[in-house]
């Protein structure tokens, strides 16, 4: 059982990294009261760059609360409220141990009167460093494993601050959010990664972006 356990939104603002000016929609914060679920984005909430963020398979990115106790054993000192990741939902994951490991790809599952599905873990790209003011952050992330993942909106509705993320629905063949990561960050693929990439091609939720990548490591492969 997962629970919400806060509710984030925030507008792009423009702030300095590197001597320019960057947008950025990645600064969240917590709402309180319900907050309407719509096929794009929560209200109150947009995206700065539409071409890599946002859109109806990233309409809501999900971050668990007990990775932040990892990074504040990683960055002792460092003040970490929720949305600091730029996630909308900071999610209680129930003692499941390592999310990314039990939450599948093409997961229905429920949350306040709306319904979403699970598509694809977080690639972070550079504004995550600036989230956070450093360069490194974006690889310490990825390696990491705790990605967190997106979920596209099947059902429209409302959402809050302890709703409970009910699993409705799996598919029999359903790959892990975990297992695209390891299979993305992999520099070499031997027969095992050959098995799983076909069989990740064959998930009809994953974003055709994913696909192509995978098919070109493929490809590299000889397959």
């Amino acid at each position: 059982m997962m629970k919400v356990v806060s509710v984030n939104v925030g507008l792009p603002r423009e702030v300095k990294w590197h001597g320019r000016v960057v947008t950025t929609g990645i600064f969240k914060e917590p709402v309180e009261g319900r907050v309407a679920l719509r096929r794009l984005n929560l209200d109150g909430d947009r995206q700065a760059d539409l071409t890599v963020h946002g859109g109806e398979q990233k309409a809501v990115y999900c971050y668990p609360l007990g990775h932040y106790d990892y990074w504040k054993k990683e960055l002792p000192g460092r003040e970490l409220p929720m949305g600091m990741f730029g996630e909308n939902f900071t999610i209680e994951d129930g003692g499941m141990g390592l999310l990314e490991e039990s939450v599948h790809l093409e997961d229905r599952i429920s949350v306040g009167t709306a319904e979403v599905v699970v598509t694809q873990p977080r690639l972070p790209c550079y504004k995550l460093g600036v989230r956070f003011g450093s360069d490194d952050m974006v690889k310490r992330f990825l390696a990491s494993g705790r990605t967190g993942f997106y979920v596209a909106v099947v059902l429209e509705g409302e959402v809050g601050a302890g709703d409970e993320m009910k699993l409705i629905g799996r598919e029999a063949n359903a790959v892990a959010v975990s297992e695209i990561t390891r299979l993305y960050v992999a520099k070499r693929y031997g027969e095992a990664e050959i098995r799983a990439v076909r069989r990740v091609l064959r998930v009809e939720e994953l974003p055709e972006g994913w696909k192509e990548y995978f098919r070109e490591r493929l490809a590299q492969t000889g397959n």
